[in-house]
């Protein structure tokens, strides 16, 4: 695999960013996830991700909403879920740049979270065995987090 490089280049005294590279999470739920979190600030979006791994809060379902049910408690939208294994991982990623934040110097509480995007990782090649000795490929996707936290003043 090649080095990632960010999609952005912020200003580095007021900014902290962090990269998850190859998460064994699904691609759709990671970008709805980004989607909801994007604009957040970093406490907000913490307590945010600590709900949906909890089962207390869902994330919209925007775009990848074919036969997704009703949530309660979501506002301006009605799709969701509750997709708790790419929440651990964005969660993940974001406590990362908080922490280069807080080694930089930077207040965590003033940081907002200004860009976040997923890219596609490389596929892992699997075979999931069937009867008469026949075989059926069996992919896993991997995702790469990108989040950039700027401090606002």
């Amino acid at each position: 695999m090649g080095r990632l490089k960010y999609s952005i280049i912020p200003e580095k005294e007021k900014s902290s960013r962090a990269m998850g590279t190859e998460h064994h999470i699904s691609p759709k739920h990671s970008l709805e996830i980004c989607r909801t979190i994007k604009g957040m600030r970093a406490e907000t979006a913490r307590e945010f991700l600590e709900d949906v791994i909890a089962l207390k809060k869902p994330v919209p379902f925007k775009r990848h909403n074919k036969k997704i049910p009703h949530r309660r408690g979501l506002v301006g939208w009605d799709a969701g879920r509750y997709p708790q294994k790419a929440a651990k991982a964005v969660l993940s990623v974001l406590i990362n740049a908080t922490s280069n934040a807080e080694y930089k110097g930077l207040d965590p509480a003033e940081m907002k979270i200004t860009h976040v995007s997923t890219k596609q990782g490389r596929t892992l090649k699997g075979w999931m065995p069937r009867a008469m000795g026949r075989a059926t490929p069996k992919d896993t996707e991997t995702v790469s987090i990108e989040l950039i936290l700027t401090e606002v003043s």
